[in-house]
C-alpha cells in the first residue's frame, strides 16, 4: 500500500480545501443536529405542559416578552462578525504564508496531465461525467440543481421551523438535503480526489497510481446485458423509455411512502398542490438516478441504459 502517495494527494495545495471539508461538515452538521433535537425535546415539553408554554417558546433559550419583536444586532451580532471576520482573515494569512499558490507551468499541449483534474469544486461535474453524456452531466444536472434550489421557497408547505432548529418538524426536507448535500456531492468531490487516478481510473486510497495500468472492462448497454436482441435504435429507445419510466414510478412509489411515513408529514403534504407535489417527486426521484447509475455502471458495466439518436442516459 503505498500511504507516502496518498499523503502526497491529501497535502496538495488544491486539496486543502477538500481536507478540511472533511472534518467541517460532519463537525457543523452534528453540531446544527445536537441543537435541533435540543429544541424537539423543548417542544415536545411545551405541548404537554401548557402552563410552560407561557414562559418558553421553540428554542431552548427562555422566553421573555416583546422578544419576537427585538432584533439583537447590537452588540451581540455585531460583535461575533467582527471576531469570525478577524479569525477567517488570520486563518487566510496563514494559509497563504504557509501554502504555496497551485500554480504550474504554462499549458503545454505536447504534454497533458494525467489525470488531468477540475478544480475541487467542479470536481463533482467531472465525476458524474463518467456516469452520463457530457450535455446531461455539464449542463442538464446544473440546470436542475439550481432550478430545484429556486424551487424550494414554492414547495415547501411546511410553515414549521423558521428561526429555530428542529428535526423532527423538517424531517423530510433535512434528509433530502443531507443526502443530496453530503451523500452525493460531497461523496463525488471525495471520490475526484482521491480516488480517480491515471486515466480516470478507480484506485483505492493506499494504491499506487501506476500510469501503465490497462483495465480491460467491457461497458454495454441495457439492452445488451441483459442478452435482448434488440439492432433497431427506434427499439432501443422505446425501451429505454419504458425502464427509465418503470425507476420513475417505482422510485415515486417509494419516495411516496417515505414521506407519509407518519402523520405529520401527511399533514403537510394535504397542503400541497399538485403542482408542488408533482415538482418535489421529479427533483427527489431525478436525485435518486445519479446513485442508481453509479451502482449500474460500477458494479454492472452498464453504459447507458436509455439509448437513442440524440441523448444516452
Amino acid at each position: 500500500m503505498d500511504w507516502h502517495q496518498l499523503w502526497q494527494i491529501i497535502s496538495t495545495p488544491d486539496n486543502v480545501p477538500i481536507v478540511a471539508i472533511l472534518f467541517l461538515i460532519p463537525f457543523y452538521t452534528w453540531y446544527g443536529l445536537r441543537q435541533a433535537l435540543a429544541n424537539d425535546r423543548l417542544i415536545a415539553e411545551l405541548e404537554a405542559d401548557p402552563q410552560k408554554a407561557k414562559t418558553h417558546h421553540r428554542k431552548t433559550q427562555p422566553w421573555k416578552p416583546g422578544w419576537e419583536k427585538e432584533v439583537h444586532v447590537w452588540p451581540y451580532l455585531m460583535r461575533m462578525e467582527f471576531l469570525v471576520a478577524l479569525i477567517v482573515t488570520v486563518i487566510l494569512m496563514v494559509w497563504s504564508i504557509t501554502l504555496n499558490a497551485p500554480l504550474e507551468e504554462p499549458a503545454n499541449p505536447n504534454l497533458t496531465m494525467n489525470p488531468a483534474k477540475a478544480p475541487w469544486y467542479f470536481l463533482g461535474l467531472q465525476e458524474m461525467l463518467v456516469y452520463f453524456d457530457p450535455w446531461i452531466a455539464g449542463v442538464v444536472m446544473p440546470t436542475l440543481i439550481i432550478i430545484g434550489l429556486m424551487a424550494i421557497p414554492y414547495v415547501d408547505a411546511n410553515p414549521l421551523g423558521n428561526g429555530y432548529y428542529t428535526f423532527k418538524q423538517r424531517r423530510i426536507a433535512i434528509l433530502s438535503f443531507g443526502f443530496g448535500f453530503i451523500v452525493l456531492w460531497i461523496s463525488m468531490i471525495i471520490i475526484g480526489t482521491f480516488i480517480r487516478g491515471p486515466g480516470w481510473m478507480w484506485f483505492w486510497p493506499g494504491q499506487t497510481w501506476d500510469h501503465n495500468r490497462l483495465v480491460f472492462e467491457v461497458n454495454r448497454d441495457l439492452h445488451e446485458a441483459l442478452g435482448l436482441p434488440i439492432t433497431s435504435m427506434w427499439a432501443k429507445s422505446i425501451f429505454g423509455g419504458l425502464v427509465v419510466g418503470l425507476f420513475y414510478l417505482g422510485a415515486g412509489y417509494a419516495v411516496h411512502k417515505l414521506m407519509t411515513i407518519n402523520e405529520f408529514t401527511r399533514r403537510i403534504l394535504r397542503r400541497m398542490s399538485l403542482v408542488q407535489y408533482v415538482t418535489i417527486q421529479f427533483f427527489f426521484i431525478t436525485m435518486l438516478s445519479l446513485p442508481a447509475k453509479m451502482v449500474l455502471r460500477l458494479v454492472f458495466r452498464i453504459k447507458y441504459v436509455w439509448v437513442t439518436p440524440w441523448f444516452n442516459v
